[in-house]
C-alpha cells in the first residue's frame, strides 16, 4: 500500500551533500517526491511510496552521508497523493 510521508530532518544536514544523498537512496527505493534545504537550517523531505520502503528511507536518513549529524527528525505520515513523478531536489 503506497503512503506518503513528510520529514523535517534537524543538525548538520546541510552543506554534507544531505539532499543528492537522500535523492540517490530514494531512487533506490522506488520512491517519488522531492527534497529541499529550509532557511532554518534543517532539510524538509516529503516521499512517496511502498511503505516498507518509506520505512527504509526514514531509517536511512538518521545517518545520512558521512559528514550529516542529524540531531532529530520529525515525522509526519499521510496518505498517498500519487502526485509526484520521480524524486527530485528542489532549490
Amino acid at each position: 500500500m503506497n503512503k506518503k510521508v513528510e520529514l523535517k530532518i534537524y543538525g548538520r544536514v546541510q552543506m554534507v551533500l544531505y539532499r543528492d544523498s537522500v535523492r540517490r537512496q530514494a531512487r533506490k527505493l522506488d520512491l517519488t517526491g522531492w527534497v529541499m534545504n529550509q532557511s532554518d537550517g534543517t532539510v524538509q523531505i516529503i516521499a512517496e511510496g511502498e511503505e516498507e520502503s518509506l520505512k527504509e528511507l526514514i531509517k536511512w536518513c538518521y545517518n545520512g552521508p558521512i559528514l550529516a549529524k542529524v540531531e532529530k527528525i520529525d515525522i509526519d505520515w499521510q496518505e498517498a497523493a500519487c502526485q509526484f513523478d520521480k524524486f527530485e531536489i528542489k532549490y
